[in-house]
């Protein structure tokens, strides 16, 4: 009868059983979510703080954006991405790839449009510039008129604020036309983190070309393992306190019953 008293009491009050240990249980998966999530968001990604206006309206000066940490050769057309070259600056840059190797880059058609091989483009994240083109009376994606045939292995890159951006338009007179390696590319935005937080499109304009668009990345699947690590956590902590209090109260009727 003692025994059997202990048992119950020790069940009552939320030590040991198999209550306790399934909460044990449940508070382990949870930690194992909840740091695996931030440990494999730290592998994956780096943040980076946008410097200029040249991504307006995609991304603004001083926006936070999470970028993917990814090799040259994952970039596709549409990626807004993270690269340094020497001849354009010391610093890392973030523009959009609108070009990859083999492909010729020309702009404007008869509309003000970007062509790329022949196959006029829909850029709804621009921001256009507004003159007074034939045809286009919504504006230009580009001031500057070009046509570059872009070399195997590098990138032709430009701004979506394509009136304010220093971008392979300014450097057409130097060897490869503007373009970059693919070897310059250091990460892929995935989201903006701050102020805003979203994930950053990518642009189906592009879906119809070779190669196709490039995916989102674990982002999301990541910040699910931290919300649900966090919730395990809370839940099979609070087993152990939930059960006590429960555990006093059928004490207490028991007891006024006798």
């Amino acid at each position: 009868m003692g025994g059997t008293r202990a048992i119950r009491a020790g069940d009552g009050d939320g030590r040991g059983g198999l209550g306790n240990m399934l909460s044990g249980f449940v508070v382990a998966i949870g930690f194992v979510l909840f740091l695996g999530g931030f440990v494999w968001g730290a592998v994956v990604y780096q943040p980076y703080t946008v410097p200029t206006d040249s991504m307006v309206p995609t991304v603004k000066p001083g926006d936070r954006v999470l970028a993917q940490r990814i090799d040259g050769g994952e970039v596709r057309r549409g990626d807004v991405v993270i690269f340094k070259d020497e001849q354009w600056s010391d610093s890392p840059m973030v523009k959009r790839v609108v070009g990859i190797g083999g492909d010729t880059v020309k702009c404007c058609d008869e509309g003000g449009r970007l062509t790329v091989n022949g196959k006029q483009l829909d850029e709804p994240y621009i921001e256009v510039e507004k003159l007074d083109v034939v045809g286009a009376p919504g504006g230009s994606a580009s001031r500057t008129p070009f046509e570059v045939t872009v070399p195997e292995g590098n990138l032709f890159l430009l701004g979506d604020r394509r009136g304010a951006s220093l971008d392979s338009r300014a450097h057409l007179e130097e060897a490869g036309q503007g373009t970059v390696p693919r070897s310059a590319v250091s990460a892929r935005v995935d989201a903006l983190a701050w102020p805003s937080q979203s994930m950053l499109e990518r642009p189906g304009t592009y879906a119809s070309l070779p190669g196709g668009i490039s995916g989102a990345g674990p982002l999301r699947l990541q910040v699910a393992a931290v919300v649900a690590g966090a919730a395990l956590v809370v839940l099979g902590a609070a087993y152990g306190p939930v059960v006590r209090v429960l555990g006093r109260g059928r004490r207490r009727e028991r007891a006024g019953v006798r």
